[in-house]
């Protein structure tokens, strides 16, 4: 069974306990004349439209490439979880306005045995519910699952509360039922403001995972011809879609011939080991027998770690025909702006060499990325 299928499964499972839910609340919210139970009625209510979202943004997701969108269609399971999360936070601001309501200008309530006794059962569907999406969610790798899981765990929860309320009222004649409604709003709407949280997050371009961008680099480190690994990326466009680029730094001595065959068999193994297509492998030459060369890089070496902000040096490369030093600085983190330690390293290292034009770039380096 693939991914895009169990995700539709398990929201129809979803849908069809929600709505069923929902039902049962409503008409026990209204013969209780209970506004907490009204509200997780709604919560149920937006949960199975939740679900639907997860169904049509994971059918959308499974279209192929195409001119217009080449990486393919697997955003679009963000953009379901952004406006999953969306309905989440309504439900929990509509909720929240409700109570408010009622508490002031309260109401009594009638509450049944009947009531409790489905209210009871209600929970430890919705908690059946709960834990069985965001455990999909977790196994499938898919955001929306995942939200409408804790959204489900929230309601069994909400409905937790709106029982023991309704105890309360049975047995103490204390109606506190309206200051549970309200509770329960800021927990809908803290699972709504994570929801979009996290979604935005990915939207936006996290950094890679971890392990995964360790993983990268010792796969390309593994080919002996490799020196050195930097400026890595990886992009996700979607579960199963990582789209990656790095910059490698290789012998001078190696033919074209040498470096084509290089580049293919580092892709192949990367894909190969990690699920990462590497579509771009900026190939940086070594100056690997030139010993003024590598004088100078000492002595650059040297400038640049006198003037602090500079973590390591990578893909340095003097062409003495034209007269020009190139490198990367990997920065640290905590420099503000690169472009201003460009420009003074580039004063210094002229100062030391008037007869080369220097040409740095700046970017925080991988070892950088995986800092914890």
């Amino acid at each position: 069974m693939n991914r895009n299928r169990e995700i539709i499964q398990t929201s129809l499972a979803g849908i069809a306990a929600n709505i069923l839910l929902a039902g049962f609340k409503f008409v026990i919210g209204a013969a209780a004349n209970s506004v907490s139970i009204r509200a997780d009625a709604l919560n149920n209510t937006t949960d199975a439209l939740s679900s639907l979202i997860t169904i049509i943004g994971t059918k959308l997701s499974e279209k192929e490439p195409d001119r217009k969108h080449p990486f393919g269609y697997g955003r679009i399971e963000y953009l379901a979880s952004l406006l999953i999360g969306m309905m989440i936070f309504y439900a929990g601001v509509s909720a929240m306005i409700t109570s408010g309501i009622r508490i002031l200008h309260p109401e009594p309530n009638e509450y049944t045995a009947w009531t409790m006794t489905v209210m009871a059962a209600a929970i430890l569907v919705k908690a059946g519910i709960g834990f069985y999406t965001k455990r999909q969610g977790k196994k499938l790798e898919s955001g929306a699952l995942s939200a409408s899981g804790q959204d489900a765990l929230n309601d069994a929860g909400a409905t937790f509360a709106a029982l023991a309320a309704a105890l309360v009222y049975v047995f103490f004649n204390i109606s506190v039922e309206a200051c549970v409604g309200f509770l329960i709003s800021f927990l809908i709407l803290k699972t709504g403001f994570e929801t979009l949280h996290e979604t935005v997050s990915s939207l936006l371009g996290e950094r890679a995972d971890l392990a995964l961008a360790a993983n990268v680099k010792n796969a390309i480190l593994s080919f002996p011809e490799v020196d050195d690994v930097f400026g890595l990326a990886i992009h996700n466009y979607g579960v199963g879609k990582l789209i990656g680029s790095a910059h490698i730094e290789v012998p001078e001595s190696l033919t074209a011939g040498w470096i084509d065959n290089l580049q293919r068999s580092v892709t192949a193994k990367v894909l190969a080991d990690t699920g990462v297509e590497m579509l771009g492998l900026t190939i940086y030459a070594v100056n690997s027998s030139d010993q003024e060369a590598a004088a100078m890089r000492e002595r650059i070496l040297k400038i640049t770690e006198e003037h602090g902000g500079v973590k390591a040096v990578h893909g340095f490369y003097v062409d003495r025909i034209d007269r020009v030093i190139s490198f990367e600085a990997e920065t640290d983190s905590k420099v503000s702006t690169g472009a201003a330690l460009r420009d003074q390293l580039t004063q210094k290292i002229q100062q030391e060499y008037p007869r080369y034009s220097v040409r740095i770039q700046t970017s925080l380096g991988i070892e950088e990325q995986l800092r914890p």
